[in-house]
């Protein structure tokens, strides 16, 4: 072999050696590529498998919920109250490969919102009025119930002093109208120009979103729902544990109750309890909160129950998931 030809199988033996390197290193990120699809493929698998298996188990736990709604409605047709079984979170049950837990609560015993829709002026402003009244121990601004009410109405007539219609909504980035409807979930409040979330936490526990005219269960109203009747009235909102501990064996307050803590500052707010169409003893409207855990998924179902005024059927109305 001549020297000359030396340099050149080198040269020859350095490119087949990077052509190998290259073609180790495709291989190896072709297999690694090959093996993160097959990983994926098998979490989605799993997930999908997981999600399927936590909806099941909470649609059964949604059942066990209407069961025990139509048995204290057998018990007690007159009264919807802590004191029954209903009121009890359903504890830790463990399933197969992780455990699930729920609990109901009374949407009745909140202020109902869509009530602003109502048509009659006079019943609209008590409502008005209420709702105001509610904010106010809250400590959030008034101005929010007549926005509110232009949000849900059907005219395009402002509120006065403080509603708004669409012109001041459609000059927003993006802008959008009102809906002119009633509600269907309360997070639409986050849709009023300027509500913003912090308010929306503050308020949520104590509003619902149910048929106009639905009335409120007193025996499950939080104490600053109860105050709201009144102008004036603040003595449950400010006692909690009196209120707490006055319903764990029955209805408190009954309307007969409420209306004589309402009489040394109003006579009509008193007389407007006495309606069974504004304050009740009973409620039919219901959210379940059911969590199933499997391994590390997790699966949270919201379902608003309507039990029927015979109490002998119950239907989820609509459900969500991850949020209510």
């Amino acid at each position: 072999m001549s020297p000359s030809t030396k340099p050149a199988i080198r040269k020859q033996r350095g490119v087949a050696l990077i052509t190998a390197i290259l073609m180790v290193a495709l291989a190896t990120i072709l297999a690694v590529d090959i093996a993160y699809r097959g990983y994926l493929d098998q979490r989605r698998t799993m997930t999908t498998l997981a999600l399927d298996q936590s909806y099941q188990l909470a649609l059964g736990a949604e059942a066990w919920a209407a069961d025990t709604l139509a048995q204290d409605y057998k018990d007690n047709p007159k009264v919807t109250s802590f004191a029954q079984k209903w009121a009890t979170p359903i504890p830790p049950i463990p399933v197969d490969g992780g455990e699930i837990q729920g609990q109901l609560e009374d949407m009745g015993g909140r202020f109902n919102l869509n009530n602003l829709a109502e048509t009659d002026p006079k019943k609209r402003d008590a409502y008005i009025k209420q709702f105001k009244n509610l904010l106010a121990i809250l400590q959030l601004e008034p101005e929010w119930a007549d926005k509110l009410v232009d949000w849900i109405d059907s005219d395009s007539n402002p509120t006065y002093p403080d509603g708004g219609e669409d012109d001041a909504y459609s000059s927003l980035q993006p802008p959008y109208l009102t809906a002119n409807v009633t509600i269907t979930r309360v997070s639409e409040l986050l849709a009023l120009k300027g509500f913003g979330l912090e308010r929306f936490r503050r308020l949520e526990p104590f509003v619902s979103a149910l048929p106009p005219g639905t009335p409120i269960n007193l025996c499950t109203a939080p104490g600053a729902v109860l105050d709201s009747f009144g102008s004036a009235l603040r003595q449950f909102s400010l006692d909690a544990k009196f209120l707490a501990r006055q319903r764990t064996s029955a209805c408190f307050p009954e309307p007969k109750d409420l209306q004589t803590a309402l009489s040394a500052s109003s006579e009509e707010e008193s007389k407007r309890v006495a309606d069974p169409k504004i304050a009740s003893t009973t409620s039919n409207n219901f959210r379940a909160t059911i969590v199933v855990t499997l391994g590390s998924f997790e699966f949270t179902l919201y379902s608003h129950l309507l039990r029927s005024p015979t109490g002998d059927s119950t239907a989820a109305v609509f459900r969500s998931f991850g949020t209510d």
